[in-house]
């Protein structure tokens, strides 16, 4: 991509009708130059609507993210973002991005943050898809000094400092489903994932993902819901009143997540865990817990300080580290 093509996003992303000769007025190129990058950008996911003779629109207007304005919003809190703030137009991954990078000095986070990341993950390598404009996809890497003990339970911590920042801006009834799920009102919200590397005798370096809904468009929303998952939400349907500026959730999240890193690494999963447990969305429920072939059926009981889902089955208490967690509707 281009930086013609993202300037040309950027003429775009007010939403409003835009003639073929004036962009290419604007960006100092041909009209047809500016019908191949509508072209290219369209390939991307970005929906760039054309009415015949008049010109190119957006579907809506967009915040494009902005790495001055994400350390204004933190500035209007007292506080300011790293030195190693990243924002990149388009990339495969962030949290691959940053894996594959050097580690940063412990205590200093690096975050980049994607306006369009094409191969993004959730959780067991399942892709999350990000529709253009509609919420957040970041990564932040840090380096513990000393590796955590409960370095296992660092999903969870995080999970419990986005719920924070949320909460902190108007949302209601978020929760947590284990292992890395973030929700509204019991809808998916967004997901954390995280991504341990770790020389052998050295210093743990952790890069923790986050993707999440913040305005999801009505088709998106549909193609999001798959059979047998949670329903998608967004931040938009989740707070009273307008949503927060795309570039102040940015910068809120990043403070907030960092903070968690930094506490985590003085303090594991204590400091989280009563947290933890306030927002567990699968409390005494009855669940099932797919591994593979495999099925566990019991009651969800919280999570011990390695991060593992208590699950109490047949007059047992068993450890699960992974798999598919689902309520069941009835007992078999």
């Amino acid at each position: 991509m281009t930086t013609t093509a993202q300037r040309l996003l950027a003429l775009l992303a007010d939403g409003t009708l835009h003639s073929g000769a004036q962009l290419a007025r604007e960006l100092g190129v041909t009209r047809a130059a500016v019908w191949k990058m509508v072209g290219d950008l369209r390939e991307l996911g970005v929906e760039v609507g054309s009415v015949s003779r008049r010109g190119y629109r957006l579907a809506r207007p967009v915040e494009l993210l902005d790495a001055s304005r994400m350390r204004e919003e933190a500035s209007l809190l007292g506080r300011s973002l790293p030195d190693t703030l990243e924002l990149h137009f388009l990339i495969d991954s962030t949290n691959d991005y940053l894996y594959g990078e050097i580690p940063p000095p412990h205590g200093t986070p690096r975050a980049v943050f994607a306006e369009i990341q094409r191969f993004g993950r959730g959780r067991r390598g399942r892709r999350w898809i990000a529709p253009f404009g509609s919420g957040l996809t970041f990564s932040i890497a840090w380096t513990f000094a000393e590796t955590p003990a409960e370095l296992s339970a660092l999903g969870l911590a995080m999970g419990v400092a986005v719920a924070a920042v949320l909460g902190g801006l108007g949302a209601s009834d978020v929760s947590l489903k284990w292992p890395n799920d973030v929700l509204i009102g019991g809808a998916k919200l967004g997901g954390v994932l995280t991504q341990l590397r770790q020389e052998a005798g050295g210093p743990a370096t952790i890069v923790v993902g986050l993707g999440l809904n913040l305005a999801l468009p009505d088709a998106a929303r549909r193609a999001i819901d798959l059979p047998g998952a949670l329903p998608a939400t967004d931040l938009a349907s989740g707070i009273a009143g307008e949503l927060p500026s795309r570039n102040a959730i940015a910068a809120r999240l990043l403070l907030g997540m960092a903070d968690a890193l930094g506490e985590f690494g003085s303090r594991g999963f204590a400091g989280f865990a009563a947290d933890w447990g306030r927002l567990d969305a699968l409390r005494d429920a009855p669940v099932q817990v797919l591994q593979g072939d495999t099925r566990l059926a019991g009651t969800a009981r919280g999570a011990d300080r390695d991060g593992a889902l208590l699950l109490e089955s047949d007059g047992r208490l068993l450890r699960v580290f992974s798999g598919d967690v689902s309520v069941r509707s009835g007992r078999p």
